[in-house]
């Protein structure tokens, strides 16, 4: 016999104490080692309780408590989807406790005086079915757990991946077979910050101080970016890049960068640099035509390309510590709507001098 059939828990419970010593030693006989009897049927359910036994052999009429009574506390306690099989083994003949027995949760029924052999086969047959019940169990809550485990994967996966592309593009490159991404856009806002003098202030703190503060200020603009619509491109040592009018196009693109220009800004203006000083930012921004694609095999990498780009560089590059420079294009779909102060032409490397404004605020 199976070696876990040998060890299952069996509960007998009879009035008659002769019928629970001679199914113990019936029970001994075949091997089974885990036996355990009561006489009185108001210890039934307690004990159903406390050893969560595998089979239980129970008789019908007994004082105090009748098996029927017994027999529905033990199925209350069984879960729904849970196989406790209950034999009822009984002097009682009739139809009808057969009928009634087998409604009200026995899963086979027996009458006395029975036959030991028959006894014993069906008990092996229900700890048979017990045990298959309770091997599906186990397979289902390692498949339940293994499907856990692989959407909490897939989570991790998916948060990984929108931390280097924006939603529509991880989207895409999951859908498209060839992962090739790239998108031409005729309109959108390319804006540079850098931190002023960060070289000077770098030098007087420790790598991990050096981290620490960029992460924090790095941080800081990609909650106001996410704030303002606009998509985080990449930092640059301490540059940061964003974008606005894609991946998803927008007629506001302009309005959305000056939006994040000035509350950047007016932010930096109350935090100060490690070293106790004032803590500026240099910001450029130029609208135009863009290309936009993902870029690498292992490590993917949403970026822009164009003359939109390179000029939105140069206007941080070419700017004034804790100012907004922008260009012609920008101011012009500003205009109406924004402060600005003529800077004049800047000489601008490749296009020559190119006229430029500080955005100073909105008009009321």
């Amino acid at each position: 016999m199976n070696n876990n059939l040998k060890s299952a828990t069996i509960l007998i419970v009879d009035d008659q104490q002769a019928n629970v010593e001679l199914l113990e030693a019936v029970l001994a006989d075949e091997g089974y080692t885990n036996i355990h009897g009561t006489t009185d049927s108001r210890q039934a359910v307690p004990l159903f309780r406390a050893l969560a036994p595998d089979l239980v052999l129970l008789d019908l009429h007994m004082p105090h408590q009748d098996g029927f009574a017994v027999m529905e506390q033990m199925c209350e306690s069984i879960p729904p989807d849970a196989y406790v099989p209950i034999l009822v083994l009984t002097a009682d003949i009739s139809p009808e406790a057969k009928r009634r027995a087998l409604s009200e949760g026995a899963r086979d029924f027996l009458s006395k005086p029975f036959d030991f052999d028959e006894v014993s086969a069906r008990i092996r047959n229900l700890l048979e079915t017990r045990l298959l019940h309770l091997q599906l169990e186990d397979r289902n809550r390692r498949l339940a757990q293994a499907m856990q485990d692989l959407d909490a994967k897939r989570e991790l996966s998916e948060r990984l991946l929108l931390n280097v592309l924006p939603r529509p593009i991880a989207d895409r490159l999951k859908r498209e077979e060839d992962g090739i991404i790239a998108d031409s856009f005729p309109e959108a806002t390319v804006l540079f910050a850098d931190i002023v003098d960060f070289t000077s202030i770098a030098a007087g703190l420790a790598p991990e101080a050096v981290v620490i503060w960029l992460n924090d200020v790095f941080s800081f603009l990609d909650r106001l970016a996410e704030r303002h619509g606009l998509e985080k491109i990449k930092t640059i040592g301490d540059c940061y890049m964003a974008v606005s009018g894609l991946p998803t196009p927008r007629s506001d693109h302009a309005e959305a960068a000056a939006e994040l220009a000035l509350a950047l800004c007016n932010e930096m203006a109350g935090r100060a640099a490690p070293h106790g000083g004032p803590l500026r930012m240099r910001i450029g921004i130029h609208s135009g035509p863009v290309v936009a694609g993902v870029i690498g095999a292992r490590k993917f990498v949403y970026d822009l390309w164009g003359d939109t780009v390179n000029i939105a560089s140069r206007m941080e590059s070419h700017g004034v510590n804790g100012a907004i420079q922008v260009t012609e294009a920008t101011y012009q779909r500003l205009r109406n709507h924004y402060r600005f102060e003529q800077r004049g032409p800047v000489e601008i490397k490749g296009k020559g001098p190119m006229q430029t404004y500080f955005l100073t605020g909105k008009t009321r």
